[in-house]
């Protein structure tokens, strides 16, 4: 203000301005951890992701765990347990995984995919003996996603490695917690399914009859692998504009892909959470309330259709 030589008076208004629109930001801010912590028919516990990060408690209790994540950014994320081994913390995938993913992103997305999946091959030893322990589909932003899993004892890391526009990782951008499951059961129990998939070695078996309204998605993990991605099978929800390209929305569920899992997510395409990658036997739920239209079941791994994890089903009125 001094260098422009303004009245003091402009200056006090616009003080007065900015203490007021941050008055207002604090008020929707309250307003929103309001509703977040309001009271629950289910015990749940609050993920909050505002831009890169996932706001939520250090330390949980293991057994049965019910997530309510409130994606209140701009962009598309999901959370995923991964329990580690023992002796190996946050900072060893900060250190020793996270840069590997990074070298062989940047040399795909330099056109050198060669080099790249080359550059995979440096992830540290440990890394083959992560478990993967369930978590949310993709969700679209502004949306909540309810998922329900099965944590035993130990520590973990939280994570979302969407991409940035400039292909970078959401977890290399803060998208990344660890959280300590403590030996103290949570003393919970599962949801009421209504409908069951079953993950199997050739793909997704569900009822296709799937009526308006909410429900409880029980997901049973009966086979489990990796895949060409290093990721084992999932499910994700994506209601589906007429518009919207299978082809373009098969490809795009491929992270390796240039154009894989970067945002923002192709047109015509709205996630609506799943259930992340959960190890073989294991079982996780997820809450959706579907309304009339196109739908999608699709797993992040390539070759979807092939592989019998990419389905579509209509809800009818």
């Amino acid at each position: 203000m001094k260098t422009f030589n303004y009245p003091a008076i402009l200056t006090l208004v616009m003080l007065t301005v900015i203490f007021n629109c941050k008055s207002d930001q604090k008020k929707e801010q309250v307003s929103e951890d309001r509703e977040v912590v309001k009271e629950e028919k289910i015990p749940m516990t609050t993920i909050v992701t505002r831009a890169m990060e996932f706001d939520m408690a250090d330390t949980i209790s293991s057994g049965w765990n019910t997530f309510k994540y409130f994606n209140r950014a701009a962009e598309t994320h999901f959370f995923r347990f991964v329990k580690m081994p023992e002796g190996i913390t946050l900072e060893n995938f900060k250190n020793e995984a996270d840069p590997v993913f990074e070298e062989g992103m940047d040399l795909i997305n330099a056109g050198k995919p060669e080099e790249g999946f080359a550059a995979f091959g440096k992830m540290p030893e440990w890394f083959s003996n992560v478990v993967p322990s369930g978590g949310s589909g993709l969700i679209a932003p502004k949306s909540t996603a309810i998922s329900t899993l099965y944590l035993e004892p130990g520590l973990y890391s939280v994570e979302c490695y969407v991409k940035m526009p400039n292909g970078k990782f959401h977890s290399t951008m803060g998208m990344v917690k660890q959280v300590y499951v403590s030996k103290a059961n949570s003393g919970h129990k599962p949801p009421i399914a209504t409908d069951t998939i079953s993950i199997k070695e050739d793909g997704f078996h569900f009822d296709r009859n799937i009526a308006k309204g909410t429900h409880v998605f029980q997901v049973d993990i009966v086979n489990q692998k990796m895949h060409e991605n290093f990721a084992t099978s999932d499910i994700h929800l994506v209601k589906l504009e007429d518009y919207a390209s299978m082809k373009e929305l098969e490809a795009w569920m491929v992270w390796y892909d240039p154009k894989g899992f970067i945002t923002p997510v192709p047109k015509g395409l709205t996630f609506l959470g799943g259930y992340n990658d959960d190890d073989e036997g294991s079982t996780g739920y997820f809450e959706v309330d579907l309304k009339p239209g196109n739908y999608v079941f699709i797993a992040e791994v390539p070759n979807a259709k092939a592989k019998g994890m990419l389905h579509t089903f209509e809800v009818l009125d």
